[in-house]
This record gives C-alpha cells, structure tokens and sequence, in this order.
C-alpha cells in the first residue's frame, strides 16, 4: 500500500488499543500507476491492517456483475474492490471505473444497514 496510507493506520495505534474500530465495515478502492500495479496485491496487504483492528472486510466479489469482466477498455478494480489506472496520474477514471466505485459505495451501504439493525437486548 501506499506509504501515506501505511502512516494512516501506523497513527491508529489509541483506537486499536481501545478497541474502537473492531467490528466497524470496511473497504477499499485502490489506484496504480499501470495495469500490473498490483491492484490486488494492494488490497491484500491492507487487510491486514483491517484485521488488526478487527474490523470486518467487505470485498465486492463480483458483485457488479457483467462489468467485472469488461475487455473492451482499461479499467481497474477487482473482486477485493474499486481501483482505477492512474498511469502518469493525469489519466482520469474511465465511466466503467466511476461506476465500479459506485457500485461498491452502494454495496457497502447495504452491508452497514444489515449490521445497523437494532438488536433485541
């Protein structure tokens, strides 16, 4: 992952010791540079992260459907989540990685209302 991303989770060291982000949701949407950036690779080595706190990881699968599998343009994203292809970074998101990232948006949304229902205690 990225060395600012790393710094960010290397900060969380209080709510790791107090707990505060076990069993909270989470995602990722990753960016490369090229299309063997190790989109995947990324994703992997921040779950341990998410682990660490005991959050629960959310990938997409293929859930988006027909679009995971689209050959006719250079997109990003895999089953661990979004990701887009920045090349030299002046490169912007194709309409097939913009809709990747808001698929899984709603996704995560539909997983949180799955978790926020009240419980009978």
């Amino acid at each position: 992952m990225a060395s600012q991303m790393k710094a960010f989770f290397d900060s969380t060291a209080l709510l790791w010791e107090q707990q505060r982000l076990a069993g909270v949701p989470a995602g990722f949407f990753v960016s490369t540079g090229t299309q063997g950036g190790g989109q995947e690779t990324t994703a992997w080595t921040a779950i341990t992260q998410l682990a660490h706190h005991g959050m629960v990881y959310v990938p997409i699968g293929y859930t988006f459907g027909a679009g995971m599998f689209k050959m006719d343009s250079i997109r990003g994203g895999s089953p661990y989540g979004a990701g887009v292809y920045s090349g030299d970074g002046t490169r912007e998101p194709s309409e097939t990685e913009l809709a990747l990232a808001e698929h899984q948006g709603r996704y995560m949304a539909g997983i949180v209302r799955r978790f926020a229902t009240p419980r009978n205690n």
